[in-house]
């Protein structure tokens, strides 16, 4: 099965005419559907898919792989867009109250901009769940990621989730990716991986039996890792005989570089206007 991933959303342009914004959001096509991972912070999603000849009705389903605004802001403009109802799988907390405080700036609330009725107003018919959710035979989301490796680290203190008796750093119980079977292997779109990259991976070659992953897409939340994370993030990468990565977003230029050192042709920066296909 070949599956294609086109990036509507991330921090660069990789096209004139293409909006750069803070966020992420990728279109996957494979196995007779189309999904929606994430949707930006909202300011260029849609000019974007216009000028890629992405038809946005066209969307089967919407896929949120957590709920910061810059992958649900553009959530309301994609719903007007599509004009139907439409499935959107998320996490149970998708509304839960998240915060930064970078910097040591007063706290800023960074969830999801819309509310709940407002959603559906437009079409939106949530499906929220921890569980992995399989939308065909060889697609599915990876659910909550379990925490497996020793090195990787979920959750920065500037990073919080408002709890009962005041805030406390969030663990993104909510972190998710999407899973696509393909001829060569597992292709891995991820939105921010707050769960891990490598912990991601592992659980996507867990839930499918496949051990052979192809293709990473998306953001590896590595801006502010150690030098140290990053090279043993490589080498389980190199371990996993990865064939393909493509970073974008949280990844961070220091670890997008010491990347495209290790892997030469194999990387790639995931810029939006980025269209890959696998195989």
């Amino acid at each position: 099965m070949q599956c294609q991933i086109k990036t509507l959303a991330e921090n660069t342009a990789g096209m004139p005419g293409i909006i750069g914004e803070w966020g992420f959001s990728a279109l996957v096509k494979g196995d007779g559907m189309t999904v929606l991972l994430d949707t930006g912070a909202g300011n260029g999603i849609i000019s974007n898919a216009e000028l890629l000849g992405v038809d946005l009705t066209k969307i089967d389903k919407i896929v949120l792989s957590h709920s910061h605004f810059d992958h649900t802001g553009g959530l309301r403009q994609v719903l007007l867009k599509t004009g139907k109802e439409i499935e959107v799988i998320a996490a149970p907390d998708l509304w839960a109250e998240k915060f930064s405080v970078r910097g040591g700036k007063k706290r800023r609330y960074i969830g999801i901009p819309y509310t709940r009725p407002e959603l559906e107003s437009l079409g939106a018919r949530f499906t929220l769940t921890q569980e992995p959710i399989k939308l065909t035979e060889n697609m599915m989301t990876t659910g909550e990621v379990p925490i497996v490796t020793d090195f990787e680290k979920v959750g920065e203190d500037y990073l919080l989730a408002k709890v009962d008796d005041g805030y406390q750093v969030d663990k993104f119980p909510d972190d998710r990716a999407l899973i696509v079977k393909t001829d060569v292997g597992l292709a891995v779109i991820l939105g921010c991986a707050h769960r891990c990259l490598i912990n991601t991976l592992y659980h996507a070659q867990k839930l499918t039996g496949v051990k052979q992953i192809h293709t990473v897409v998306g953001g590896c939340h590595l801006v502010d890792a150690s030098e140290e994370r990053i090279k043993k993030t490589i080498a389980a990468l190199k371990d996993l005989d990865v064939k393909k990565v493509g970073v974008s977003h949280c990844t961070g230029l220091r670890a997008g570089a010491m990347m495209a050192a290790e892997f030469g042709d194999e990387f790639f920066f995931n810029m939006a206007g980025t269209s890959v296909t696998v195989p």
